[in-house]
C-alpha cells in the first residue's frame, strides 16, 4: 500500500504549477495586484465606522458623519469591483493553463508507443486528459492566488487590530493555537481522502469504459449481473473516498463556529469591563473588533478549504505531470531519411518480442520486390500481425534488420513513411463524423473530387451516394450504422486516396459475407495492381493469386513458395488446404 503523502506542500511542483501561467504573465500580475489591494482596503471598513462612532456620532458631529458614510460607501464600491476583476482574472488564467494543457497532454499521448497503449487503460488516459486538468484550474481560481489574498487579509486585519488595542487583540486571538490545531488536523485528513477520490475516478472511468466498449461481450455472455456486482464494489470506494470527505467538512466548519464564538465571548467579556469605564469610546472599538473578528476568521475557515483545492489540484497535477514526463514510452521518431518509397521490403534475420523475454518472431527472413504481393498465413498466434508492427514501427525489433529500399528501417523519418504505407485492417474504426471526414481524415491536401474518384474505382461511391447526406451523412461512433463491408468498403478508400507505395491488408476479408466480398474481391485486386502488398489472410480466394505466400508458424517461417509450389510440396500449407479447416488461417492477430 502506498504511503500517504504527509508533507505540507511539495513546493517544487507547486512552482511549476505556476510557471504553467507564464504565457499570461501580465493577466497573472494584474491578478496578484487586484488581490492585494482586496486584502488592504477589506480592513478599512471596520476602522471606518470606529472612527464614525467615536468621532463623530459621540460628538453629534452630523457633517463629519456625512463624509465618513460617503468614504465608507466609496470603499465598499472600490472593493466590490476589485473582488470582482479578482474572480474574473484568476478564473480566466485557470481556464487559460487548463486549455494549453490539455492541448500538450493530448500531443503527448498522440506520440507514445503502441506498447503504452497495451498496458494503459484507456479510462485512466481520460482521467488525466478532462478530470485531473480540469481540477488543475481551480488552483487559479480558488488556489494560489486567493489564498495568498487570504494570507495577506488576515496580516492587514491582525495590524489593525494590534494598532487599535494589543490587549483586546491578545485576548481576542488566543484560541488561535486551537484553531491551527484543528485546521491541521482537517488538512491531512482531507488531503488524504481527496488522494482516495482521484484513485476511484480513475478506476470507474476505466471499468465503465471498457464495458461500454464491450458490452457485446459483456450481453452475450450474460455477464450483466456479474459486471454489475463488479461495479458496484468500485463505486463504494469512491462513495467512502467522498463520504469520509464530507465527515471532515461536517466536523471541521462547526468547530470554527465554536472557536470563533469562543473568540467573540472573551472580546465581549473583556472589552465590556472597560466600556463601563470609557463609555461610547470602547463601544466603537468593541464594534470594529466584532467586524474584524469576522473579518479574520472567514478567511481562515476559507483557507483550509482553499488549501485542500490546491492539495487536490497538486495530486491531479502531479498525476498529469508523470504523464507529461513519461519519456521512456514515447515512441521513436528518429530518422530522417524521406524520399519516395518504391515498396522492396527486406527482413533480414529479425527477432521480436513484446516483452523482451517471449519471441514471437524468430530468425525472420524475406524479400517482397517492387510491385509484388507477398501473402502471409499461419494460426493465430504465428506472428502475422506482428510484422505489419514492425514494418510500421510501432514496435522495435530486438535484433535483425528490416530495409526498405536498401535503406534501413530506423533511418526513415517515420512520419513520411507512414503516409506512404496504407493498412486496412479487419476490425475497422471510423470515427464519429462525416464519411468524407473518414475517409480523408480531414487532411486539406486530399480534395473530395479525389475522394469520388477513388471511391468509383474501388466499388465505393454507389453505396455512398445512397446514404443521406451521401459523402456528408454522419458516421456514427465506430461506425455502427454501416454494415460490415460498408465500413470495409470506406476504409479501402482511405488507404487507397493517398496513392500509397505499399499496402497491407491484415485480415480485410475475414469478417465479410460471401455477397460482399465478390464486390471487395474486385476493389482488392485494383488496390494491389503495380503496387507493394502485404496480405494477412484466411480466405484462400485472397492469397493464391500472390507472387509469394509465407507460412509461419510460432513466429518461424516452414514454408514459402506460390500457391501452385506449395501444394505440390504437401506440406504445411497443402495439409491446411486440403482439411478445409478455415479458422486454422485465423485472422486474429498476436
Amino acid at each position: 500500500m502506498q504511503k500517504k503523502d504527509r508533507s505540507i506542500l511539495d513546493t517544487t511542483l507547486l512552482w511549476r504549477i505556476i510557471k504553467l501561467s507564464s504565457p499570461y504573465k501580465k493577466q497573472f500580475y494584474w491578478a496578484v495586484i487586484s488581490t492585494i489591494l482586496v486584502a488592504i482596503t477589506a480592513p478599512l471598513r471596520p476602522y471606518l465606522i470606529q472612527i464614525a462612532l467615536e468621532d463623530y456620532i459621540a460628538k453629534s458631529d452630523k457633517s463629519g458623519l456625512l463624509w465618513i458614510t460617503i468614504i465608507t460607501i466609496a470603499l465598499l464600491v472600490v472593493q466590490t469591483l476589485l473582488q470582482f476583476w479578482n474572480s474574473y482574472i484568476t478564473g480566466w488564467i485557470g481556464q487559460s493553463v487548463i486549455k494549453d494543457m490539455r492541448n500538450k497532454i493530448f500531443v503527448k499521448i498522440n506520440l507514445m508507443k503502441q506498447k503504452f497503449f497495451d498496458k494503459t487503460p484507456v479510462g485512466e488516459l481520460v482521467t488525466r486528459c478532462i478530470n485531473d486538468i480540469e481540477t488543475i484550474a481551480d488552483l487559479f481560481a480558488a488556489g494560489i492566488i486567493t489564498i495568498t489574498g487570504d494570507i495577506l487579509q488576515l496580516i492587514a486585519v491582525t495590524a489593525f487590530m494590534f494598532y487599535i488595542d494589543w490587549e483586546l487583540t491578545l485576548i481576542t486571538l488566543s484560541v488561535l493555537p486551537l484553531l491551527l490545531y484543528a485546521s491541521h488536523i482537517f488538512r491531512i485528513k482531507v488531503k488524504e481522502s481527496f488522494q482516495d477520490v482521484r484513485v476511484a475516478v480513475a478506476k470507474i472511468n476505466s471499468f465503465v469504459q471498457e464495458r461500454i466498449t464491450g458490452m457485446q461481450v459483456v450481453q452475450l455472455y450474460n455477464r450483466e449481473g456479474i459486471e454489475y456486482e463488479k461495479f458496484k464494489e468500485i463505486n463504494m470506494g469512491h462513495y467512502e473516498a467522498n463520504e469520509r470527505s464530507v465527515l471532515y467538512y461536517s466536523v471541521f466548519f462547526p468547530v470554527i463556529e465554536v472557536i470563533t464564538a469562543i473568540s467573540l465571548a472573551l472580546l465581549v467579556w473583556w472589552g465590556s469591563k472597560e466600556m463601563l469605564g470609557e463609555g461610547i469610546a470602547t463601544f466603537g472599538k468593541l464594534t470594529a473588533f466584532i467586524l474584524y473578528i469576522n473579518m479574520f476568521f472567514r478567511p481562515v475557515r476559507m483557507l483550509a478549504d482553499r488549501f485542500n483545492n490546491i492539495q487536490m489540484g497538486m495530486v491531479a497535477a502531479g498525476r498529469v505531470f508523470r504523464l507529461m514526463d513519461n519519456e521512456e514510452n514515447l515512441e521513436d521518431l528518429k530518422g530522417t531519411y524521406q524520399t519516395e518509397p518504391k515498396g522492396n521490403i527486406t527482413f533480414d534475420k529479425v527477432w521480436f518480442a513484446y516483452n523482451n523475454e517471449h519471441y514471437v518472431i524468430k530468425e525472420l527472413s524475406f524479400e517482397l520486390k517492387e510491385g509484388k504481393t507477398l501473402a502471409i498465413v499461419g494460426k493465430s498466434g504465428s506472428g502475422k500481425t506482428s510484422i505489419i508492427n514492425l514494418l510500421m514501427r510501432f514496435y522495435p525489433y530486438n535484433k535483425g534488420s528490416i530495409l526498405i529500399d536498401g535503406v534501413e528501417l530506423t533511418e526513415w523519418n517515420p512520419i513520411f513513411l507512414r503516409k506512404k504505407i496504407s493498412i486496412v485492417m479487419q476490425d475497422v474504426f471510423l470515427f464519429s463524423g462525416t464519411v468524407l471526414e473518414n475517409i480523408t481524415l480531414n487532411m486539406p491536401e486530399i480534395t473530395k473530387e479525389k475522394v469520388i474518384e477513388t471511391a468509383k474505382l474501388l466499388g465505393a461511391h454507389d453505396f455512398i451516394e445512397k446514404l443521406p447526406g451521401a459523402y456528408d451523412y454522419k458516421v456514427m461512433e465506430r461506425g455502427n450504422t454501416l454494415s460490415m463491408g460498408q465500413r470495409q468498403l470506406i476504409s479501402f478508400v482511405r488507404a487507397m486516396v493517398v496513392d500509397p507505395a505499399i499496402l497491407v491488408l491484415d485480415e480485410a476479408t475475414s469478417s465479410i459475407d460471401s455477397e460482399t466480398e465478390e464486390v471487395i474481391q474486385k476493389a482488392i485486386e485494383k488496390m494491389m495492381l503495380n503496387r507493394t502488398s502485404i496480405v494477412i489472410a484466411h480466405r484462400l480466394s485472397t492469397i493464391e493469386k500472390a507472387d509469394n505466400i509465407m507460412v509461419m508458424n510460432k513466429g518461424e517461417v516452414v514454408e514459402s513458395g506460390s500457391h501452385n509450389e506449395l501444394m505440390k510440396q504437401k506440406g504445411y500449407y497443402y495439409k491446411l488446404q486440403k482439411s478445409g479447416v478455415q479458422q486454422l488461417l485465423t485472422s486474429e492477430a498476436i
